[in-house]
């Protein structure tokens, strides 16, 4: 009876003991998962924001917005000209007579399809301009977030704006300034780089001469 006893006693004893070993094991995991969490250093960045108030990116705007104007002025012009001359057809027309209006529709019809071509390929050209820096500036966006993160310590820095995936998020984790900040300080300073290369070489062809 005793051994019995004894042996029961040992039994609880051990079950006892995993227990403790069991809620120890539990509350530690615990204790970690919460280090962990406080550990996680987490942003977000208005991607919309940025964009419009990054310096290069507004540079970029203001550049193809320029040569849209520019380009869009001779081929203005070249529009008038055919308004023009297809107003003045029509009053030549019957003075002319039919052969010569035959004739002359032809070449302004010919005109327009050409002036037609001329607007297609002018967007074309300067969307695949544009697209392309746009690519390359968007790409340098995302380095340089990349690297930030990294620098100080940020485990997720998310993106929100026009295609966002994060519904609510507190201000205090808005970083979008900055970015913003760091970013139009890096294209000055960048900006500022090229300024004295190229004064340089301007001084070495004055000194040539």
């Amino acid at each position: 009876m005793i051994h019995e006893y004894q042996k029961g006693n040992i039994f609880n004893m051990n079950k006892r003991i995993l227990l403790m070993i069991a809620i120890s094991i539990s509350v530690i995991a615990c204790n970690k998962t919460t280090e962990e969490v406080k550990e996680v250093k987490t942003a977000y960045v208005d991607t919309s924001e940025l964009m419009k108030e990054y310096t290069e990116a507004k540079d970029l705007e203001a550049k193809y917005k320029a040569q849209s104007e520019e380009k869009g002025r001779q081929l203005d012009a070249e529009i008038k000209r055919f308004k023009q001359d297809a107003a003045n057809f029509q009053n030549q027309a019957q003075a002319n007579g039919q052969e010569w209006a035959q004739k002359r529709a032809a070449e302004l019809q010919k005109r327009e399809q050409q002036l037609g071509y001329a607007q297609q390929a002018l967007a074309q050209q300067l969307q695949q301009e544009s697209g392309a820096e746009m690519d390359t500036l968007i790409s340098g966006i995302k380095k340089f977030i990349k690297d930030y993160g990294k620098k100080n310590g940020y485990a997720y820095i998310y993106g929100t704006g026009d295609a966002a995936s994060i519904l609510y998020a507190e201000d205090k984790y808005d970083i979008t300034k900055e970015i913003i900040t760091a970013l139009n300080d890096k294209y000055k300073s960048s900006s500022k780089s090229e300024e004295k290369v190229e004064e340089k070489a301007e001084d070495k062809k004055e000194e040539k001469k």
